[in-house]
Formats: structure tokens, C-alpha cells, sequence
């Protein structure tokens, strides 16, 4: 017999936490740190609407699902929007009705936008895949990955190692810092990615209090496993620009990538990457998890990629019939496609998910229409 057990990050055992640890790590797919007990426990100290739902049959635990319980019986990913990736962590011949699994759960509907679920819990929905890009160098060296990269693309790379250059004779000596512990860098980082948002017209998640807490917590971290980690790119004594993210074992999954505008000209990010994958052996790092979108940037230097999904799972209750008659208007709407209802539903979702209050998400979603009104009048002119 099937029981569910809604908790919080916090009143996980010490065995389900070990459990958990050990199913993440030893699956294909469930290896990137968002997946694991200490990303979700990390997100339980700064939320107190963090839940596991720890799914057990006949005394034996088969896997766990973390989420916000939002209102009206809606379940969003645990920590998102950060969390690039999210789904149900269980045992390969675990044989879930993940229908019964989100009844048990009191949820409603449990909406996603990066799924991972290899052993296909989830209802199928080709339609709505997204494509992530992964930096793996298993099985080769960082300098053939690099050239691999190069001969890909040789004009731009031979481009960027005379920015790179430039840089050097222009600005100052340019030096990679991997784990840089600078609370000012790390804070500079913080302020260039909010004024990139309000530039480019993009939700700010770093406006709420808790994602910018759950970054701070994470650099804070020095002696774990599992801890945030900064990589910096300085000309001379001047920071340039960087990453910051999380980091468990070998595997790197950066949340900022932040630049400074008055260094443009050098293309200090295409600069950073080069530098940053030439760093990753001497780091302890396989793979560098850049996640899904900004496909222009990410495709050249991510030789691998990998498909999620991005829809909502419905409960098999009232409640769920309800809301997967909701979700079928959407998607007929185009709420998955590229278009502007794709576009609205996606922002939504990003504000719903980081600001907690309804003043918030009336102010946030506000701005985005004027800040979308603004952009099209802003290009009308050159139209």
C-alpha cells in the first residue's frame, strides 16, 4: 500500500536524506545538485512553504517529490524560478501513479518548466520540451574540449583570444579566480545581474528577499560537499565579471553570470568561458550544468545537451480534473510555444514563483507589461 508523507526540508530523517543523497547520485539525470536533499533543505531555511513528499509502499521509501505548496492546491518546483531542473527522485522499479502520489499530497496540480524523469513518471508531453546545455568533459581533457569548441566555431574563438589579449594590454593582466570567497565581488555580481534585468526588460528574481538569503547562505559555505561557488574574471584589480552558483562533487550549476557593461567591448563572458572550462580539471570539476535558455551563447561552448520538459502533472481528484481542464485552455492558447502567449504564461510563472505576496505580483507583472510597452515603442522608430 502506497503512503505519502508531506514534510518539511527540515523534518527529513537522517535516513530519507542518505537515501535521497544515494538515489540522486547513482541515476542518470538525477546527478545535478538542484536534484539532491541539500539543495531542498537549503531552500527550507529561507521558505517556509518548502515540502517533501516522501512516497513510501509497504515500509519501504521509493523516492521523493520537493515543492511550494502554493494556494489552491498548486505545487511549484522546489526553489523555483532557480531551479533549473526538478522532479521526482525515486528508485528506478519504483512503479509510481504520480496522479495518486499528488492526491495523497493534497496537490492540485504540480506545474514544471525543467523536468527530469528518466523513469517517465510523468505524463509525456513532447510538445513542451526545452533543451539544456551541459559543459561535459567525462572521457576528455579540457584542452581537446577547447579545441573542439574552437574548431566548431574558429573564426569567433580566434576573435576571443585576441579580446582576451586586448583585455590584457588595455585594462590589466586578466586572471581567472575560481572560488573567489570577496563578499564585495559576490555583491557586484548581484547588482550588474538586477540592472542587466531592469535593462533587457526581465523579471527580476533577485528582487525578493529569498533568493538573494538562499545565494548568501550558499557562499557562505566553505567545508561541504554541497556549497556555493564563485568564479571571477579580473583585468589587473578590476573585476570584470563572473559566475556564481551551486556545487556538489564534481558537478557545477551556475545561477549568475553577471558582466560589467563598461568592459563590453572586450566580450568579457565569451572571454570568462574560455578561461572557465581551461579551469575545471584543476577545480575538481566534470561538468558545468549551464541550464536552459540564452541558446545563442550557451550552444557554443556546450557540447552536450539535454531535454526537459516543461508543462503540468494533475492530481487524480476533483481538484486536479479542475485544473487540468485549466491547463488544456492554456495549451491550446499556446501557453508552451514561443509566441506571446508562451511569453506571458512563462513570466508569470516566474513572478508567481519568487514573490510571495499578491501586492508583489500585482507590482511585478505591472511592470512587465510597461516594460514590454516600452521596448516595442523604443523599436518603432527603427522599425
Amino acid at each position: 500500500m502506497m503512503d505519502v508523507e508531506t514534510l518539511h526540508p527540515s523534518q527529513l530523517s537522517a535516513d530519507d536524506v542518505a537515501l535521497w543523497r544515494s538515489l540522486a547520485a547513482g541515476q542518470a539525470g538525477f546527478g545535478n545538485p538542484l536534484l539532491g536533499p541539500d539543495f531542498t533543505q537549503a531552500v527550507g531555511k529561507v521558505r517556509e512553504d518548502a515540502r517533501v513528499a516522501v512516497v513510501r509502499r509497504d515500509g519501504v521509501t521509493l523516492g521523493f517529490l520537493p515543492f511550494h505548496r502554493r494556494p489552491g492546491g498548486l505545487a511549484r518546483p522546489i526553489g523555483s524560478p532557480l531551479s533549473d531542473y526538478h522532479g521526482l527522485v525515486a528508485r528506478p522499479d519504483a512503479g509510481l501513479d504520480l496522479a495518486q502520489v499528488l492526491r495523497a499530497a493534497d496537490v492540485s496540480v504540480f506545474r514544471y518548466t525543467g523536468l527530469i524523469d528518466p523513469h517517465g513518471v510523468f505524463p509525456a508531453s513532447p510538445e513542451t520540451d526545452r533543451t539544456a546545455y551541459v559543459i561535459d568533459l567525462a572521457g576528455t581533457t579540457a584542452e581537446d574540449y577547447l579545441e573542439a569548441v574552437r574548431a566548431a566555431s574558429p573564426k569567433k574563438i580566434k576573435n576571443y583570444r585576441r579580446l582576451d589579449n586586448k583585455l590584457d594590454r588595455e585594462v590589466g593582466p586578466v586572471r581567472l579566480v575560481a572560488g573567489d570567497v570577496s563578499r564585495e565581488a559576490f555583491n557586484q555580481l548581484i547588482d550588474w545581474k538586477r540592472e542587466q534585468l531592469l535593462r533587457t526588460g526581465m523579471h527580476d528574481f533577485l528582487r525578493a528577499d529569498w533568493t538573494r538569503e538562499l545565494m548568501a547562505d550558499l557562499f557562505s559555505v566553505r567545508d561541504s560537499d554541497f556549497r556555493g561557488l564563485m568564479i571571477n574574471l579580473y583585468a589587473g584589480d578590476t573585476l570584470v565579471g563572473g559566475h556564481f552558483g551551486i556545487r556538489q562533487g564534481d558537478v557545477y550549476h551556475p545561477w549568475l553570470a553577471s558582466m560589467n557593461p563598461e568592459h563590453a567591448a572586450w566580450s568579457p563572458g565569451q572571454i570568462f568561458f574560455l578561461r572557465a572550462i581551461a579551469a575545471m580539471p584543476e577545480l575538481g570539476l566534470s561538468r558545468y550544468d549551464l541550464g536552459p535558455g540564452h541558446d545563442h551563447y550557451k550552444r557554443s561552448y556546450a557540447l552536450k545537451s539535454v531535454v526537459i520538459g516543461e508543462g503540468a502533472a494533475t492530481a487524480s481528484s476533483i481538484g486536479g480534473r479542475v485544473a487540468s481542464s485549466m491547463e488544456s485552455v492554456w495549451n491550446m492558447a499556446g501557453a508552451h510555444g514561443a509566441g506571446p502567449v508562451g511569453q506571458l504564461r512563462r513570466r508569470m510563472d516566474a513572478i508567481a514563483s519568487s514573490e510571495l505576496t499578491m501586492s508583489g505580483r500585482v507590482r511585478d507583472f505591472v511592470e512587465a507589461v510597461a516594460s514590454k510597452a516600452q521596448r516595442r515603442g523604443g523599436e518603432h522608430p527603427e522599425a
